[in-house]
């Protein structure tokens, strides 16, 4: 089943690179939810979260974005610090985790292989995020984990590619009332390396609950 971009199903298939390797997923891992994942949270927030892709043993086998693996453990933990999340950890769809003023999504919503969208799957995606972009109010603020969250963001916001440069810590005035904050995403790989520490991820969230509040 092919759905158009706007409407999210479960049953898309209209990326079939994607398709074919989250078929292959699910004969590996039968009890994998191994299909889109939707995103999680307000429907209309006040801060909408871009991630890149659902995680293998994450997000694509709960079907929770960052939930289920170590992407997952900073940004719940943050979240529930800065009051945005009512646990500090996000373990499964069922666990009762309710998030406040805040959605939760990726640039592709299904997972690609070794973690990698190629471009065409990155702007074949690209409507469900513009959709919701679209239901913020002025002065709603997306943060995107990572450079290509940040150009998705861009794509979905009808802006040139170079209209904001990816930079950690940066925060963007976007069109339509609406800002853009930057962090490097909260992957095992960015955490261990350290090239992103709680401290940094904590001062984004810091700078935009300052804003919030403002607001």
């Amino acid at each position: 089943m092919i759905v158009t971009p706007h409407e999210f199903s479960l049953a898309c298939r209209a990326c079939p690179r994607l398709s074919d390797f989250l078929e292959a997923v699910r004969s590996e891992h039968p009890d994998y939810h191994a299909r889109p994942v939707a995103p999680f949270g307000d429907a209309v927030p006040r801060l909408l979260i871009v991630g890149l892709a659902p995680g293998k043993h994450g997000a694509n086998r709960t079907g929770r974005p960052f939930t289920g693996d170590h992407a997952g453990i900073l940004l719940y933990e943050t979240l529930h610090e800065f009051g945005f999340a009512s646990a500090p950890a996000s373990r499964s769809v069922d666990d009762g985790l309710t998030l406040k003023g805040v959605r939760v999504t990726n640039a592709v919503k299904c997972l690609p292989p070794e973690n990698k969208p190629d471009r065409a799957e990155i702007r074949q995606c690209n409507p469900f995020l513009r959709q919701e972009l679209e239901a913020l109010t002025p002065g709603a603020v997306m943060l995107a984990l990572g450079q290509i969250a940040h150009q998705a963001v861009l794509l979905a916001l009808g802006a040139k590619p170079g209209s904001f440069r990816f930079v950690h810590g940066a925060r963007h005035a976007a069109p339509r009332g609406l800002v853009l904050y930057d962090s490097y995403h909260c992957s095992r790989y960015n955490t261990q390396t350290r090239r992103l520490t709680p401290e940094m991820f904590k001062a984004v969230f810091a700078a935009i609950a300052s804003e919030l509040r403002g607001r």
